[in-house]
């Protein structure tokens, strides 16, 4: 779906494909602004499952923490960290336990605008000077060279605005853009036809 929206095709055609209607693909795009969430994928510095089983057996035989450890080539605290939060000693499971840090894992990250409330207005009130989100993120860079807090990207502001992510930009400043459309896409796509403005059947 989101290879064929990134080729701007058109929502109907998007729906035939999967024998959809169109307001359906509509929804799906819509829920994150027309911009395709990032695929997300766990740290390799992170326990895989077979550890987290090793760690079970661990539990069950009465082993100590630093044992664990030792044999899994972890620290101890990542071990006592892994049990604690999963039940504890007399609780702990470790299919459940690895469903839970892959929830975790596929969180969304809070945006950047909300955590940082004086780019956020920065950003706002280049908006409203009718400034575009490409604009804002290229003076951001030549303002503060080296100010990793004070950067942030174009798609980043885009979506911050369509998402509507809770706190980091209003609503309303969706209008100060060029195209106030209600989700991100390409300015060369058309929802029109290809016969669009041509005169047919001669």
């Amino acid at each position: 779906m989101w290879d064929r929206w990134r080729k701007r095709e058109t929502l109907h055609q998007i729906a035939g494909l999967f024998d959809r209607d169109h307001s359906a693909i509509q929804r799906i795009l819509a829920e994150s602004g027309g911009i395709c969430p990032a695929e997300r994928h766990r740290s390799r510095l992170a326990l895989t499952l077979s550890e987290r089983e090793e760690i079970s057996c661990g539990v069950v035989a009465g082993s100590s923490m630093r044992s664990i450890a030792a044999s899994l080539g972890r620290a101890p605290s990542t071990i006592s960290r892994e049990i604690r939060r999963n039940g504890g000693a007399g609780g702990y499971r470790a299919n459940r336990a690895d469903e839970v840090a892959g929830d975790r894992a596929c969180r969304p990250k809070v945006c950047k605008l909300v955590h940082n409330r004086a780019l956020a207005q920065l950003v706002a009130s280049k908006l409203c000077l009718e400034w575009s989100p490409e604009q804002i993120a290229g003076w951001l860079k030549r303002s503060y060279p080296g100010e990793e807090t004070y950067q942030v990207s174009h798609e980043t502001i885009y979506r911050s605005l369509f998402i509507q992510a809770r706190g980091a930009l209003k609503k309303e400043l969706m209008a100060h853009l060029r195209r106030t459309r209600g989700m991100r896409r390409s300015r060369h796509h058309t929802q029109k036809t290809s016969i669009h403005g041509r005169i047919t059947g001669l």
